[in-house]
């Protein structure tokens, strides 16, 4: 009779050894994540003994502290990652409707154009783009060639040198005295001097309707010469509603024309731009009307701030709603909301012979996100953004835990684009010290230490 062993039982004896040796392979494959865990029941004697000499975490006992769970790194490894504490305390919150927003010019207000009052030829011209000029400041100087303005002043200047003979002419027949001279000559003269006087002050309701200022006029009357040139200056501010906080200035924009151009009347010689008050021009949804009406009517302080940059100095508060558009673009549905945007002056410089630049703080065209309080939390535990790592459907903060940072799991209740707001559960208390900054690199440096793959972009907030 054969010794051999049954197949049946080799069989059994053949998955009983592969399970065992799957079961090491995946126990050693996975040592990182079980053994400290099963080294938290072993006595600290022993667990001291049997530890390496070079280990540094052997036989630390922090409170609340595991391994797994807990990153180690040195001063210089803090400032390597840019570390930067963040002391947890109850606070308000403000929630915000973010809207995305452009500078943009005041309508009839921020753009002047200058235009030829006569036709004639270009001389001299005063300004140059980009100097910063006020009202009443020369900018061009014109030789007269046009051909009505040049008829009007002769015909004024015609009609007083006949005035002038009818009135010489008047005196003289009154001197003879009564009786040597008809009265009806007299009386011809009279009536000669009314039309003409008549016809005087039309001639000069005419040369200031073609543009001359009335000191124009009287130089003709005065000096009996027609007027050959004429000096083209810098309008005036008209309107009091300026919210100007520095000097009200205009900024020569666009010059349209060359020296010795012979320029047609009402051709535009130059453009000016009054930038010292601007509007910002956000984009809101239908939806959000009645936050934004809300707002408006509470006088609720609006916040904006300029893209692309983290400096404080372009962050902008108290902006006022100016008015929302009375209709909705049919395409996008979206709706135009207004803010008045004071200006000030960043940088000026002035030049030898009185010409002046500057630079406006604000300048149309640029960037913004607008943030409108919608209400008010109290008691919140707000952080940074760059405080909170998320992975999958799990949100990580780093505390500070002596000369460890644990990870603890969070649950965010609110997030925008500057803060977050984490629940008060228990999970974080007043007077911890977590990473402000940093975080994502301790959330690395934790998966790298327990032997998981890395994503670069894991729980990464920008």
């Amino acid at each position: 009779m054969s010794n051999r062993p049954r197949p049946a039982r080799l069989t059994r004896v053949a998955l009983i050894t592969g399970a065992l040796l799957a079961i090491g392979a995946t126990a050693y494959v996975t040592t990182n994540y079980w053994l400290p865990y099963v080294g938290s029941f072993v006595p600290k004697e022993d667990q001291v003994a049997g530890a390496p000499a070079d280990d540094p975490h052997a036989g630390h006992d922090h409170e609340g502290h595991t391994e797994a769970a807990s990153i180690e790194l040195s001063d210089k490894g803090l400032k390597n990652i840019g570390y930067v504490p963040l002391v947890i305390q109850p606070t308000e919150y403000a929630r915000t409707l973010s809207l995305p927003a452009i500078v943009v010019e005041r309508p009839g207000r921020s753009q002047k154009h200058v235009t030829a009052p006569f036709t004639g030829l270009v001389t001299d011209i005063y300004a140059v783009n980009g100097e910063a000029v006020g009202p009443n400041e020369p900018l061009f100087e014109m030789k007269l060639t046009h051909e009505e303005l040049v008829t009007a002043q002769t015909d004024y200047l015609q009609t007083q040198a006949n005035l002038e003979v009818v009135n010489r002419e008047l005196a003289r027949l009154q001197g003879l005295g009564k009786g040597v001279i008809a009265g009806k000559r007299i009386l011809e003269q009279q009536y000669e001097k009314q039309r003409l006087e008549s016809a005087l002050m039309a001639g000069e309701q005419a040369l200031l309707l073609h543009g001359l200022a009335q000191e124009q006029v009287d130089d003709i009357r005065k000096t009996q010469q027609l007027f050959r040139s004429i000096t083209v200056f810098s309008p005036e501010h008209r309107h009091s509603d300026e919210a100007c906080e520095g000097p009200h200035l205009f900024t020569v924009q666009r010059l349209g024309i060359a020296e010795g151009e012979q320029i047609e009347v009402g051709r535009e010689l130059a453009v000016l731009a009054d930038h010292c008050a601007l509007h910002v021009e956000a984009t809101a949804f239908e939806d959000d009307a009645a936050a934004i009406r809300s707002a408006a009517r509470e006088d609720r302080s609006v916040t904006a701030r300029l893209l692309q940059s983290d400096s404080e100095e372009d962050i902008v508060q108290g902006l006022e709603v100016l008015y929302v558009a009375d209709q909705i673009d049919p395409q996008s549905r979206a709706l135009k909301v207004f803010f008045r945007l004071p200006n000030q002056v960043a940088y000026e410089k002035s030049l030898p012979g009185g010409k002046r630049f500057l630079e406006w703080r604000f300048k149309p065209g640029q960037r913004l996100q607008v943030s409108i309080p919608v209400e008010t939390w109290d008691d919140q535990l707000v952080v940074l953004t760059t405080a909170v790592v998320d992975e999958g459907g799990e949100s990580y903060v780093y505390r500070q835990n002596g000369d460890h940072f644990d990870q603890v799991p969070v649950h965010v209740v609110h997030r925008d684009q500057n803060a977050i707001v984490i629940a008060n559960d228990g999970a974080l208390f007043p007077g911890d010290v977590v990473a402000g900054q940093g975080a994502f690199q301790m959330h690395l440096a934790l998966k790298n230490q327990a032997g998981g793959g890395v994503d670069p972009h894991a729980g990464h907030n920008h």
